[in-house]
């Protein structure tokens, strides 16, 4: 039984191109699984998520960062009696518009776009999933309705200001109400986010050896786990010890966001998705305790593992290969692979032609793996990282 301000794909907005709905399946469904099917979700298994691909097998990617926030997104949105479906399509897209090598690239493709428009990863989400999966006969993009565009748009919040040039185009097509905050499942997907990179950011950089479980243990909700293991199981072995307390890690912030979500959603007074929407505040978070333990969390994870030294380094190194890139295909955009030409050649004849370019260097860039994009430098201008 769902709540009543949960999403209800009966009564979905639906698609900008209508199409006869399954017999079998919820259109919330339905956009998950073509979300699973595309193209760039695909590409997300060889994406950074903090350390670059060819640094080892064992971190986290961008997909598997994808897979970790479903499955935690599920399992608030179950507990809460939301649209699970339409949750997890959501997590799934949520990191679609990154480019390769993380942060560091979407910044240097950021500043490289700025005489153009700029760059933003959620953005280029929406732009995958409205122009660039071209697989379908009747439509670019993947058709989804339009919940699932709208909880992609704003699942971090209403878009206000200056938007992002690849969003203001879907919003002329698809008006997104970016204004107002989204559904209750797209809050949920993006607390799911936060609680993922938290838990497993601090697993990856004891694997990187950027920290010591010692360190760790004096941060908040972080020593009382390991406290709660040891006490529990004297002499675990450490690998053992340290996975048995960053699970207690991730279940505190599970438990807290459904705690806070359930007081909030009762006290709104919330009936229906729309009520959720124009509260103007968001109904899904933490509560201001534990968000104030997870800053002090944040605060030493960007300390010892996003600005450490050999991260640094690295990314100097993969922003070099970003703005290369970037360079010589803007240089000639005939480098660029076939099935990109007819949109050069359209773009060769817009009115303001050097930006249509640029956009579509962008585009592709943005859609390169950690791999291709080294090969790619290798190949192409003598890289030593291919």
């Amino acid at each position: 039984m769902r709540a009543p301000y949960a999403s209800d794909p009966e009564r979905s907005r639906g698609r900008l191109v209508p199409e006869e709905e399954s017999s079998f399946r919820s259109c919330f469904q339905r956009d998950r699984d073509r979300i699973i099917h595309a193209s760039a979700f695909r590409r997300l298994k060889h994406k950074t998520q903090v350390f670059v691909e060819h640094e080892g097998d064992n971190y986290r990617t961008r997909l598997t960062h994808s897979i970790e926030v479903a499955q935690v997104a599920r399992t608030i949105a179950g507990a809460l009696d939301l649209n699970q479906e339409l949750t997890e399509a959501v997590a799934l897209a949520h990191d679609l518009g990154h480019t390769p090598f993380g942060h560091t690239g979407e910044d240097a493709l950021h500043a490289l776009m700025a005489p153009y428009g700029g760059f933003d990863h959620n953005a280029q989400a929406i732009r995958i999933v409205t122009v660039l999966e071209r697989h379908y006969a009747e439509f670019d993009g993947l058709n989804l309705t339009w919940e699932t565009l709208e909880a992609i748009a704003k699942h971090n919040g209403p878009v206000l200001g200056d938007l992002p040039w690849a969003l203001a185009e879907c919003n002329r097509a698809i008006d997104l109400e970016l204004h107002t905050h989204a559904s209750a499942e797209a809050q949920v997907a993006a607390l799911a986010d936060d609680i993922a990179y938290n838990n497993h950011d601090l697993h990856d950089g004891l694997r990187a050896g950027l920290f010591t479980d010692e360190d760790i243990v004096a941060l908040p909700i972080v020593g009382a786990a390991y406290a709660e293991v040891d006490a529990k199981y004297p002499g675990l072995d450490r690998n053992r010890r340290r996975h048995e307390a960053l699970r207690r890690v991730f279940g505190v912030m599970v438990s807290d966001v459904i705690d806070t979500a359930r007081a909030n959603l009762a006290a709104s007074g919330a009936r229906s998705v729309e009520d959720i929407r124009l509260l103007g505040r968001p109904v899904i978070c933490f509560s201001p305790p534990l968000w104030t333990d997870l800053k002090a969390i944040r605060a030493f994870l960007f300390r010892r593992m996003y600005r450490a030294p050999s991260v640094m380094k690295i990314r100097t190194e993969m922003a070099v290969v970003v703005e290369e890139l970037f360079a010589l295909f803007l240089s000639d955009p005939g480098l660029l692979p076939a099935r990109w030409h007819p949109d050069l050649a359209r773009a060769a004849k817009a009115e303001d032609g050097e930006t249509a370019v640029a956009r579509i260097v962008s585009d592709y860039i943005a859609g390169m793996t950690d791999r291709f994009a080294l090969l790619e430098h290798a190949r192409l201008l003598g890289g030593k990282h291919g």
